[in-house]
């Protein structure tokens, strides 16, 4: 009887031994893949030889202790979602992360329904005619109104799907809430592979929205520019790209 349990209790030790391996090893590689995948990030330097205005201006200052791009749209274009953007220039991605620091202020002429609009397209096409977004729009995060806070994130796909037509054919699908203020840094970090996309506020690990159908679909690809709204005088610093190809 006390072999029999003695040799229990060494399988047990054995088992618990081999999972702890299990586990040490596992957590190696995916300390391992992180590595990679930093190693593999592209930093984005601010400077007229790397950026292009779409439809909107740019000037580098420095805006709450960061040296950041500023963007505002060009007063000229009146409808609504639309490319009114700075591309980096040569850069194509299909799937990987897009990291950028974003700040948002109203102008002082800004539209009663300006939100602070500001974020990211990627899988831009080399005409601008199409392209994927996901946006915020600040002022929404703590608003009193739960409807509007209830649309403090936004997924576009142009030309097709703006988000007045989202919202019309899938009501709450495309949209989404977060904690945000105006005047303040946000890391967004955008996570795409497929047809899917995430967007990540800040430190959070979870996602404040999840995108399973990106319109243009799967296999699209393209450039990536920083994205701002009627209203917003927008901000943008610490930019990375991780392609995951």
């Amino acid at each position: 009887m006390a072999k029999e349990m003695t040799r229990a209790i060494n399988c047990q030790m054995r088992k618990s031994l081999t999972i702890r391996a299990m586990k040490s090893t596992i957590l190696v590689l995916l300390n391992f893949l992180m590595l990679i995948s930093y190693a593999n990030a592209q930093s984005i330097k601010l400077d007229a030889k790397t950026l292009e205005p779409i439809q909107a201006s740019m000037s580098i200052q420095t805006v709450a202790g960061r040296l950041a791009l500023r963007v505002l749209k060009d007063t000229s274009v009146k409808q609504v979602d639309e490319p009114t953007f700075v591309k980096l220039k040569g850069v194509d991605f299909h799937s990987g992360t897009i990291e950028v620091k974003v700040l948002s202020r109203l102008l002082k002429n800004a539209p009663e329904y300006a939100r602070g609009f500001i974020g990211v397209a990627f899988r831009i096409n080399e005409q601008n005619s199409k392209y994927e977004s996901i946006y915020i729009r600040p002022t929404n995060g703590r608003a009193a109104d739960q409807v509007r806070r209830n649309h403090s994130i936004q997924y576009y796909s142009y030309p097709d799907y703006k988000f007045d037509v989202l919202r019309k054919q899938s009501p709450e699908k495309y949209e989404s809430y977060a904690d945000m203020e105006l005047n303040k840094w946000i890391t967004l970090r955008i996570e795409v592979k497929g047809a899917y996309a995430k967007l990540f506020i800040n430190d959070n690990p979870q996602p404040s929205l999840v995108v399973n159908d990106l319109k243009l679909g799967p296999d699209a690809s393209g450039g990536i520019a920083l994205w701002i709204e009627v209203g917003t005088e927008g901000f943008f610093s610490d930019i990375k790209i991780v392609k995951q190809d």
